[in-house]
């Protein structure tokens, strides 16, 4: 392979273009920057992407392997995405904030750890990245919801399985409202409105998802902004002093090595490979790698546990509408985080998600022992009559769940990641908690039949941790690591607590709030 130095100067390198890397450089590029993003996957336009499930695999990570272990292994292929618009090209658009009790697990409740700041601080931007993105959603129902200005758009409209479900939890005493989803429920943004029949994991080549291809990355390339496709970056580097970083080295689809400069580098992948990255760019300076002179990079690494409740109903429900990430929700568990038998955290239900007749999210899988010749009969009856809710569960931080660089080297000489997960006594009591309340959600709602699914790990977080000094965090509140002044990290890794909410929205507040501190500052 050839070595080229000295390549081109940019004063703003970011790795990836998901949705945090797209945001910043939108900002950036808008502010007068020169900005080139890296990208390690392929190109992707709306008009690549289709409506169906050999399709969908095609988005999620096709990098390097990532290893795993521990009784709730993070499933980093699934949460992870690879080319333009990173894993927020398959995602959801499920988008609740984070409530104001996620902010101070340690001082409030003695375990995890604590943000930098309180809901208020990120309160602002919320409401503003929601004016720029526009989202779906009734605000008034959502009792539960933190303070914040109201939907621009109406709510998605809820189809019959959803009213089934929603049935179940009115019966129980308990409220459901629509899901706030950055979908749009009506044409607005310069994008359409949404066509209700639950493609979202394949992409939304109309538009009507929020995803970085019709929101942040048209507004980065219109100011400006460069982004390489199939550019995988190895190496982050630093002047000799080490108070700073000086550029990256990547790899190109024809096995170039090339270097380029800049004044200041963000890192925008994922959550494993900015960790992996930080560890793999270590130096006779840096031994243990970047940003991690107290042992940090890699740690508290976090998943939400999760598991889906099916049932079947007399009613027909057709399941096959809406949105993959469902039409409601219900947070009436949010604010009791300390709950019986030992359990703690809050949860969230996601409910009446779009489903498909098989592969990963479809029906038959829900039923491993269904076979041979039942199989048809059952699928049959469950195209019509199924329904399903999801239990999204928080996650206590704890030091031992981390990334680690593994002996084995990918084609590119890198180390491949190494992850470990558990899930403590509290997760395991608090899923328990949560299965129970869903079954008996679906017996009141009337379903005929009902059964859950296995546990999973849904969304990444953590390994390069926010906070307020360098014996407790890898960056400051801002993203900036701790000790190289001009290297930024953004994205749920820096997250020091997971809530019990998708990520997305508040992976946007974060990088909006980060990139204007980071002009200000230069």
């Amino acid at each position: 392979m050839q070595k080229i130095l000295n390549l081109q100067k940019v004063d703003m390198l970011i790795v990836g273009a998901g949705a945090s890397g797209c945001l910043v450089a939108a900002k950036a590029a808008t502010a007068g920057r020169n900005v080139l993003i890296l990208e390690a996957g392929p190109e992707r336009k709306l008009e690549d992407l289709y409506s169906s499930q050999i399709w969908a695999r095609k988005l999620k990570w096709a990098g390097s392997h990532v290893e795993e272990e521990g009784n709730l292994k993070i499933g980093h292929t699934f949460n992870a995405g690879y080319g333009t618009g990173g894993s927020a090209l398959h995602h959801f658009a499920v988008w609740p904030r984070l409530h104001a009790n996620d902010f101070k697990i340690q001082e409030t409740y003695g375990l995890g750890l604590d943000w930098p700041f309180e809901y208020t601080e990120l309160q602002p931007y919320y409401d503003r990245i929601q004016r720029e993105i526009g989202l779906s959603g009734d605000a008034n129902q959502e009792t539960w919801r933190p303070p914040g200005e109201a939907y621009s758009m109406p709510a998605l409209p809820v189809f019959p399985q959803g009213k089934t479900i929603a049935r179940g939890f009115s019966k129980l005493g308990m409220s459901t409202a629509p899901i706030p989803l950055a979908i749009n429920s009506v044409p607005g943004e310069n994008r359409p409105a949404c066509l209700f029949d639950g493609w979202c994991e394949a992409g939304c080549p109309t538009g009507a998802l929020a995803n970085p291809l019709v929101t942040y990355l048209p507004q980065a390339l219109k100011a400006g902004c460069e982004i390489r496709h199939k550019a995988t970056v190895t190496k982050v580097l630093h002047n000799k002093s080490g108070n700073k970083v000086c550029g990256v080295e990547y790899v190109t689809r024809n096995g170039t090595i090339c270097k380029v400069l800049a004044d200041t580098v963000v890192l925008a992948a994922f959550a494993v490979q900015n960790a992996r990255l930080l560890l793999a760019s270590g130096t006779d300076k840096f031994p243990d790698g970047l940003a991690n002179q107290h042992g940090l990079v890699g740690r508290y690494l976090m998943t939400h546990p999760s598991a889906s409740i099916y049932g079947l109903f007399e009613q027909e429900t057709s399941p096959h509408l809406g949105p993959t990430g469902g039409q409601l929700i219900n947070q009436d568990n949010y604010a009791n985080k300390q709950n019986k038998n030992g359990a703690f955290g809050s949860w969230q239900w996601l409910i009446a998600s779009a489903l498909k007749p098989n592969d990963l999210l479809g029906m038959v899988n829900t039923r491993p022992d269904i076979y041979g010749a039942a199989l048809a009969p059952f699928m049959h009856r469950a195209a019509k009559h199924m329904a399903n809710m999801v239990n999204v569960g928080e996650d206590v931080a704890r030091f031992e769940n981390r990334i680690s660089l593994s002996k084995t080297l990918d084609i590119y000489n890198v180390p491949l990641a190494h992850t470990i997960h558990n899930v403590g006594p509290e997760g395991d009591a608090m899923n328990r908690l949560a299965v129970a309340e869903g079954l008996d959600v679906f017996k009141a709602a009337g379903a005929v039949e009902a059964w859950q699914g296995a546990r999973f790990g849904m969304h990444l977080m953590g390994g390069t941790i926010m906070g307020t000094n360098p014996e407790n965090s890898v960056t400051d509140s801002y993203g900036r690591c701790h000790g190289l002044e001009n290297l930024y990290v953004v994205g749920p890794g820096v997250f020091p607590s997971s809530g019990a909410v998708n990520p997305t929205f508040t992976i946007h507040a974060l990088a909006l709030r980060s990139v204007e501190h980071l002009l200000r500052a230069a």
